[in-house]
């Protein structure tokens, strides 16, 4: 009896010392900080999720009973034509993305050569992105409406008012319409985030490079794609889940009518206004895996051409060189 207290005793001592040392206290205050923000993940994101999977499998509302379908949710998905062709939608504004790219990687290297009135024009490219979206859909719904702003300045500039068309009840052009919205919205976001890779860039590259004579071009080809090569990587993948994910835009604007709705409008017309929260779970389950392979596609891309997206030689111009050092190492061993 005497030697179980003993042990009992020693254990506690042992414990106390283990918590009193400057590991065990650095452990306590790791788990005090991570018990908020871990429960709140759970509690949040973890059991919504699971709880989401569950529902994909059943027929049912939000209230009322339910009636177990096994995968005939995600057999409608890819039947609907509401639901599966909405995902061609998504093709505009993965185009949208990539012009979207283009500009900002432009303006920002602007900015970086030296433009007058660079801090005003930064300021501006930049503020659309603070505006809420639903606030950017109204500015928008008037911007394009017909006899308003838009067709106002075409008028003005000599257009024939029959001949403009109607921005967003043609459907050869009204998500072109609303991808626009997207692309002035969101390329300030971009042209910050490349501004801000481009500035760590040492000034010492483009002096040596302008005394070998190398023009604005050579510069932006040889020394700053090169640099920001993983920013590029990185805006490339946000924007192209981004546009997988379009909301606000065509919910807002259009309400998803003529053509216009996304994948996930016609998911959330499902949900809140038929009442169909089975079929709109599957078809959240689907647009993750969906936005998973898109990521995974685009990083064994990149990993394919730049090696790990981040290396600043493409791996043929890295087996040009391993060649080349080849031949000279045979041509000196030969003399």
């Amino acid at each position: 009896m005497s030697n179980k207290m003993t042990s009992v005793s020693t254990s506690k001592v042992s414990l106390k010392s283990k918590l009193r040392s400057k590991k065990g206290q650095q452990l306590m205050v790791i788990i005090t900080f991570m018990i908020i923000p871990l429960t709140l993940l759970v509690v949040f994101t973890g059991i919504p999720f699971v709880k989401m999977i569950e529902f994909s499998f059943y027929k049912m509302k939000y209230i009322g009973p339910r009636e177990f379908v096994g995968f005939q949710n995600y057999i409608d998905v890819f039947r609907r034509d509401d639901c599966f062709k909405s995902l061609i939608v998504s093709v505009y504004y993965m185009g949208g993305a990539l012009v979207q790219l283009v500009l900002a990687l432009y303006f920002a290297t602007m900015m970086v050569f030296g433009v007058k009135g660079s801090s005003v024009f930064k300021g501006a490219i930049f503020f659309p992105y603070l505006i809420c979206g639903i606030a950017v859909g109204f500015i928008f719904r008037f911007f394009y409406a017909r006899g308003f702003v838009l067709d106002t300045i075409l008028t003005g500039l000599g257009f024939n008012a029959e001949s403009i068309p109607y921005w967003l009840q043609d459907k050869r052009i009204n998500n072109i319409s609303l991808v626009a919205t997207s692309v002035w919205r969101y390329m300030g976001q971009n042209t910050i985030l490349f501004l801000g890779a481009m500035m760590s860039v040492s000034p010492d590259l483009y002096e040596a490079a302008c005394l070998d004579g190398a023009n604005k071009w050579h510069q932006f080809r040889y020394i700053i794609l090169p640099s920001i090569k993983s920013i590029i990587v990185l805006n490339l993948i946000l924007s192209i889940s981004g546009s997988l994910s379009a909301f606000e835009p065509p919910y807002v604007i259009t309400n998803g009518t003529m053509g216009t709705g996304t994948y996930f409008v016609i998911m959330n017309r499902l949900a809140h206004e038929n009442q169909k929260v089975g079929l709109a779970c599957a078809m959240a389950i689907i647009l993750f895996i969906i936005i998973i392979i898109c990521t995974v596609m685009q990083k064994l891309f990149f990993a394919y051409v730049f090696d790990d997206g981040t290396a600043d030689e493409s791996k043929s111009a890295v087996r040009r060189r391993k060649n080349e050092e080849k031949k000279l190492k045979r041509m000196l061993e030969r003399e």
